[in-house]
């Protein structure tokens, strides 16, 4: 950000101390408002300053592998004044993208042109968790390990923060409309702010679904890995107890009876009817059990 150089819109991303100051001493910013425009974690809101506006935004920030199925929010700052229009963010993210359906002549088309390709950005985060969503479930479904369902866990948690940005969001755009007049915005201003409202609802409205259809299949999930597992450990049980009567008898009785009933000289006759007897009344004694536990 060069201040020397005449520009209607100024920004700045993760401002150094030097452009701080040119922020607090040349344009004029308050310094709480500042500094809650880079904090991730605050709230939106709209605030009347002596000559100018300040608004607090929410918007995701741009997705990376390193990020680990966390889709995470940050604030912006968007200052207008009459004669330029200052946005400071802590992250380098787009601003604009895409075909300009909207002709820019005001700072105002500006202001509103930023809050619609936020609400753009947030709709196609959140098609990309519901397309991770549905990953996350088929490879949880045919694996035991825990970090699919730590992945989903993570994604849950993305979409609570979408949720409070959105609110924040909207919340904002009232206040706006119930301003309009203070701000100096048009009629068309007007009707593209509720259209901008609009689409933030919709928008609100389709991450409660998805938190919702997440948060559900978590519990099912939950559930149907601890059915699982107490039928697992049935089948150990009835297993343990298959192999535990043959050897209460083998231990009583022993090789020796086999050997006597046979004769010492015909033991090859005596081992495989006593590996055979303990085999039959294991396999016995494991289908006593489950005849029990069906009943």
């Amino acid at each position: 950000m060069d201040s020397q150089t005449p520009a209607q819109v100024l920004v700045c991303v993760a401002p150094t101390e030097a452009e701080t100051r040119e922020l607090l001493e040349v344009h004029k910013l308050d310094p709480h408002t500042l500094q809650s425009a880079l904090d991730p974690d605050e709230q939106g809101r709209v605030e009347f300053e002596e000559d100018h506006l300040a608004l607090i935004i929410r918007r995701p920030c741009s997705y990376t592998s390193a990020d680990n199925y966390l889709f995470k929010v940050m604030s912006a700052g968007v200052f207008l004044f009459k004669d330029k229009l200052i946005i400071v963010m802590a992250k380098d993210v787009p601003l604009f993208e895409g075909k300009q359906s909207v002709k820019l002549v005001s700072l105002h088309d500006v202001l509103l042109k930023l809050l619609r390709v936020v609400i753009n950005h947030f709709m196609g985060h959140l098609r990309v968790i519901n397309l991770i969503s549905d990953e996350l479930e088929q490879k949880a479904s045919h694996s035991a390990e825990n970090k699919h369902l730590l992945n989903m866990f993570t994604l849950e948690k993305s979409l609570v923060y979408f949720l409070n940005a959105l609110n924040d969001n909207g919340t904002v755009a009232t206040k706006l409309k119930n301003s309009a007049a203070k701000i100096g915005f048009s009629t068309d201003h007007v009707e593209l702010l509720d259209d901008i409202a609009i689409d933030n609802a919709q928008c609100l409205t389709l991450a409660q679904t998805y938190s919702n259809i997440l948060s559900s299949l978590m519990d099912a999930r939950a559930s149907l890995v601890s059915n699982n597992l107490n039928v697992m450990m049935k089948n150990l049980n009835a297993l343990v107890i298959a192999v535990a009567v043959p050897s209460f008898f083998a231990a009583v009785g022993g090789m020796s009876e086999f050997t006597q009933m046979a004769g010492p000289e015909r033991w090859y006759v005596a081992y495989p009817v006593f590996l055979g007897a303990m085999g039959g009344l294991g396999a016995l004694t494991y289908w006593i059990v489950k005849r029990l536990e069906r009943h």
